[in-house]
C-alpha cells in the first residue's frame, strides 16, 4: 500500500526527533510491504524565517493532500517577541482548524520499566498506569472573542470568552464515548458546572448523551477536584473528556505522572480518517543539536497515526511492542535515565527502536 505523510519538523529538537520516527517508518514499509512517502514541509518558528508566516499555505495545501500529519514541534524564545498573530503556535491553530481536527487524544501510560520514574507512591501506580485524556480542541476560551480595555477605576482591562455549542460538547463527547468502548467503557467528564454556564451545558450535553447510551460509565467531576484526584488515585480514571483549556492543563499533568513528557504521544482528529500526529513535549530549544532528545514520543505518535489514521493495527503494535522491548533491555536517554541504565543518545535510541522491530 502507498501512504502520503506530511511531515513538519518544525523547530528545536522538532528535526531531529521526527528525522529518527521518519526511519522507524521505513522500517515498517519495509517489513510489512508499504510505501511511504514522506512530504516535509514548513511550520512554525522556521516557516516564520523562511517565508514570514507560521503557517504557509503551501504546507497546509500538502497536509490536506496527505493521509496523515507528523509534526514534530514549534516554537522558541527566538520568536517570542512577536505579536501574538504572528508567533510560531499559531501554525498549530492554523493546522487544526485547516484539517478539521477537534478531539485531542493525550494517552498517559507508565511502562513498567519507568516505574522508578513516576513521583507517585509505588502502591499508587503498582498496577500501570493508563489514562486517556480527550481534549476539545477547537472551541472555548482559546477560540472566543478578546481583547483589551480600559477602566478609569482599575486601569487597563483584559478579557477572554469561554464559548460552548451543544454540537461541539456532542461531538468530542461521542469521540470520548468511541475510545472508552475499547477501553475500560468509562468516562469522566471534567467541567466546572459550580460556576461556569458554559460548563453547565457541557454537563447537561453530556448527560443527555449517555442516557442514550449505556455501553459506558459516565460521572462528573469538577476540574479543581479532577487536579487533586489524578495525583491521589490516577488509575480511577479510564477517558477523561473536557474543555480545551481543562484539557490543556490536565494533560500535561497526567502526563508527567508517568515521569517524563519526553515519553508521551498525541493525536488530533476530526470526522475525517486524516489526523495531526505529534509529541506531546515541545520545541526544548535548549538541548536542541545535541543527540540528546527522547524520540520515542514522537516514534509512539507515529504509532497512533498508523493505527488512527491508515488502519495499520499490526503495524502500530510493532512499533509499540518494540519501544517496550528497548525499555525492558535498559536503554535510556537522558531524560529517563536511572542507574545500572545504558544512556543513548536521539540517533541511537531510534536505532534501537529500528532494530527490534526487526
Amino acid at each position: 500500500m502507498n501512504y502520503k505523510i506530511a511531515v513538519i519538523a518544525g523547530d528545536g529538537i522538532g528535526p531531529e526527533v521526527t528525522r529518527e520516527t521518519v526511519e522507524v517508518l521505513k522500517t515498517i514499509g519495509t517489513k510489512y510491504g508499504h510505501n511511504f512517502t514522506f512530504s516535509h514541509v514548513l511550520a512554525g518558528g522556521c516557516a516564520i524565517d523562511a517565508t514570514g508566516q507560521p503557517l504557509p499555505e503551501e504546507t497546509l495545501k500538502t497536509c490536506l493532500e496527505s493521509d496523515a500529519v507528523l509534526l514534530g514541534a514549534v516554537g522558541g524564545p527566538k520568536w517570542d517577541t512577536l505579536p501574538g498573530k504572528e508567533r510560531p503556535e499559531m501554525a498549530l491553530f492554523g493546522l487544526r482548524s485547516g484539517l478539521g481536527l477537534f478531539a485531542n487524544l493525550r494517552p498517559a501510560i507508565l511502562y513498567s520499566a519507568l516505574k522508578e520514574a513516576c513521583p507517585l507512591k509505588e502502591e499508587l501506580i503498582k498496577d500501570g498506569l493508563d489514562v486517556l485524556v480527550v481534549r476539545e480542541l477547537t472551541g472555548g476560551i482559546y477560540f472566543g472573542e478578546r481583547g483589551r480595555g480600559h477602566d478609569d477605576r482599575l486601569g487597563e482591562t483584559a478579557y477572554d470568552m469561554e464559548v460552548y455549542s451543544m454540537m461541539e460538547v456532542e461531538r468530542i463527547t461521542k469521540v470520548a464515548f468511541e475510545m472508552a468502548k475499547k477501553r475500560k467503557g468509562k468516562v469522566t467528564s471534567v467541567d466546572k458546572a459550580n460556576v461556569l454556564e458554559s460548563s453547565r451545558l457541557w454537563r447537561e450535553t453530556v448527560n443527555r448523551m449517555a442516557e442514550g447510551d449505556h455501553s459506558v460509565q459516565v460521572d462528573h467531576m469538577y476540574v479543581d477536584n479532577a487536579s487533586m484526584q489524578l495525583v491521589r488515585d490516577p488509575n480511577q480514571f479510564d477517558v477523561i473528556v473536557t474543555s480545551n483549556l481543562f484539557g490543556d492543563i490536565l494533560s500535561d499533568e497526567a502526563s508527567m505522572i508517568t515521569g517524563s513528557i519526553g515519553m508521551l504521544p498525541s493525536a488530533s482528529i476530526g470526522s475525517e480518517k486524516r489526523g495531526l500526529f505529534e509529541p506531546v513535549h515541545g520545541s526544548a530549544p535548549d538541548i536542541a543539536g545535541k543527540d540528546i532528545a527522547n524520540p520515542i514520543a514522537t516514534i509512539m505518535s507515529a504509532a497512533m497515526m498508523l493505527r488512527t489514521s491508515l488502519d495499520l493495527m499490526e503495524e502500530a503494535d510493532a512499533i509499540e511492542s518494540a519501544v517496550s522491548k528497548v525499555l525492558d533491555a535498559g536503554y535510556r536517554t537522558a531524560d529517563i535515565m536511572s542507574p545500572g541504565m545504558q544512556k543513548l543518545g536521539t540517533k541511537a535510541m531510534g536505532e534501537a527502536v529500528r532494530k527490534a522491530i526487526g
